[in-house]
């Protein structure tokens, strides 16, 4: 099993599990076993760009975020490393105030969820059809964000896919544009299993606790992680990692299980080919 998670997030986003509080996250990575964790929730945004609702800290809330985490790392030091950070999109323009955020921290995640039209309006991924260019742009945001060596880990770097009925042409480029980046930097990129969660277990907003047999039968929903993406991703020298994407009282638990479930749908060959690492 990996022994760590970078990808947590918590009630401060405004769409994870609002009663369930840091300490629970860390004492669930204990019980299943982690040595690590980082809390990597939604960056709050110096200059306010996404103004959508319930997607992300407010500034004012970074000081009780790090303070919190600190206090954290203090009770259960012995018990598990527990690490700071945030999951950041990279725009034009705010390379400062994200490595402000780099400076603060022990870890960023870079969730490109997503990228400027050519009128500098937000098109994000899940809501919004994205252009060829779009997604283009979306590969050259992630290659960006790594020449400058803002983040440490690409999470859901197969994410372009929300909103596509088919891999196609332009999948294929994206990915290859992404993988040689990584390969290049040097920065792991993360099967994120939070789709598999949504997709199987999460049903009406719970838990549904069925055996991971009854969850396989919805594995065909599941878009992200993206079986040809990865395949491609397995032909490039790059680092690869698991995130789950915490946001719900017992993600954490079902570790192991969601790992198993994306193997399967990434396939085994190209899973035997990637180069898992213990990420300090």
């Amino acid at each position: 099993m990996q022994e760590f998670n970078y990808h947590s997030h918590t009630y401060r986003c405004g769409h994870a599990d609002l009663d369930m509080t840091d300490e629970e996250y860390v004492e669930a990575y204990i019980k299943m076993g982690f040595k690590r964790m980082a809390f990597t929730d939604h960056c709050p945004e110096k200059n306010k760009i996404d103004k959508r609702n319930n997607m992300r800290m407010e500034y004012s809330q970074r000081k009780e975020y790090l303070e919190t985490i600190q206090a954290l790392k203090e009770k259960y030091a012995g018990k598990i490393e527990i690490q700071s950070g945030y999951e950041v999109e990279y725009l034009p323009g705010e390379e400062e105030n994200l490595k402000e955020l780099k400076a603060e921290t022990d870890k960023l995640v870079l969730g490109q969820h997503f990228v400027y039209d050519d009128n500098k309006n937000l098109k994000i991924h899940g809501r919004d059809e994205l252009s060829d260019k779009e997604l283009l742009r979306y590969a050259e945001y992630i290659e960006q964000a790594m020449k400058c060596e803002i983040p440490d880990i690409i999470a859901h770097p197969d994410i372009y896919m929300l909103k596509r009925k088919e891999f196609g042409e332009i999948g294929t480029k994206v990915a290859h544009l992404i993988c040689k980046a990584a390969e290049k930097y040097g920065v792991p990129l993360e099967i994120n299993l939070n789709n598999i969660f949504a997709k199987t277990y999460y049903e009406n907003r719970k838990l549904n606790h069925k055996p991971i047999e009854e969850q396989r039968k919805n594995l065909g929903k599941v878009i992200y992680p993206c079986k040809e993406f990865w395949k491609i991703a397995s032909e490039y020298n790059i680092h690869v990692v698991y995130g789950i994407d915490a946001h719900h009282r017992g993600q954490i638990e079902l570790f192991n299980e969601f790992v198993e479930l994306a193997n399967e749908v990434i396939g085994k060959d190209t899973i035997e080919k990637l180069d898992f690492v213990d990420l300090k």
